[in-house]
């Protein structure tokens, strides 16, 4: 997200650095990741290739394409070229990675490890059901599901394939058609949503939103649609009040993002991933609507 930010301020591409420095210290020679740091600084984990190996590649490709400063692209898209040799047996984990190689392949178009890496994540998610009532690949939706149908629409965006691209963009309709009620966005809750159950209403999190503003804002740009600008702007105005609870889903005084929406309201708490997933969520640009 520091890397997303067109004109950074210094203290921004400070925190760009200590990030940067972070993830280089948390990968192997191999490419794999650790995950959890103890307070003593000693990692506690062996490396491996879950969310956070595909979350550690996003962020390094997109640093890798879009940080100003020179030096972090660079340090950036070695970090990513090592990680990207690697392959998850976790079609999410695949699909935050594929993120990651859409972002270095459009800018670099002939980046042939980000080229493979979208290419295998988009054949790890799959292609959706036929049946117009459950048009995802799985027979279940778990968290940050929008993230698994932006990567099949970058991938058959950027590698040439238009029925990839189709795949892609009737995931994404199917996820917007069932996440909107009365004209707003109502999320899918944490505990997800398994093919022939019934749906559970809460506790809605941020991330199922941030993950949506992503996938609409890649979809608005490879095809133009309106469509995609909707979904951008719902997203918006679940954060902003527009939602289940009528309420905001983040405290003007700290800018911190509240933790998940419940029958009662929102969780004040105020965590890093909600913190993130309202920033990335406002970091669009969002025409025609609220505010952001």
């Amino acid at each position: 997200m520091t890397c997303r930010e067109p004109d950074p301020p210094a203290e921004v591409t400070r925190l760009t650095e200590r990030y940067l420095s972070f993830l280089t210290h948390a990968q192997d020679a191999d490419g794999a990741f650790h995950n959890r740091l103890g307070f003593d600084r000693v990692w506690t984990d062996q490396p491996g290739l879950g969310d956070w190996w595909g979350r550690a590649i996003w962020g390094l490709g997109t640093a890798a394409a879009r940080c100003p400063a020179p030096w972090v692209r660079q340090e950036a898209l070695l970090a990513f070229t090592r990680g990207a040799s690697c392959r998850s047996a976790a079609p999410r984990a695949m699909a935050f990675a594929a993120l990651g190689a859409a972002e270095l392949l459009r800018a670099e178009p002939g980046n042939e490890a980000a080229a493979a890496l979208l290419a295998d994540a988009a054949a790890a998610i799959g292609t959706p059901d036929d049946d117009p009532c459950w048009s995802w690949p799985h027979d279940r939706l778990t968290y940050a599901n929008a993230a698994l149908a932006e990567a099949v629409i970058a991938a058959g965006d950027l590698l040439g394939d238009p029925l990839m691209l189709l795949s892609g963009l009737r995931m994404l309709t199917w996820l917007l058609d069932i996440q909107v009620s009365g004209g707003h966005l109502s999320v899918l809750p944490a505990v997800g949503w398994q093919r022939g159950r019934p749906r559970l209403r809460h506790d809605q999190q941020p991330i199922e939103v941030a993950a949506l503003a992503d996938a609409c804002a890649t979809a608005a740009a490879v095809t133009g649609d309106e469509v995609w600008h909707l979904g951008l702007r719902r997203a918006a105005g679940w954060f902003l009040g527009d939602n289940d609870a009528g309420q905001e889903m983040w405290d003007p005084a700290t800018g911190g993002g509240y933790d998940g929406l419940t029958p009662r309201g929102p969780n004040l708490n105020q965590g890093a991933e909600s913190t993130l997933a309202l920033i990335s969520t406002l970091q669009h640009h969002v025409p025609r609507g609220h505010p952001v």
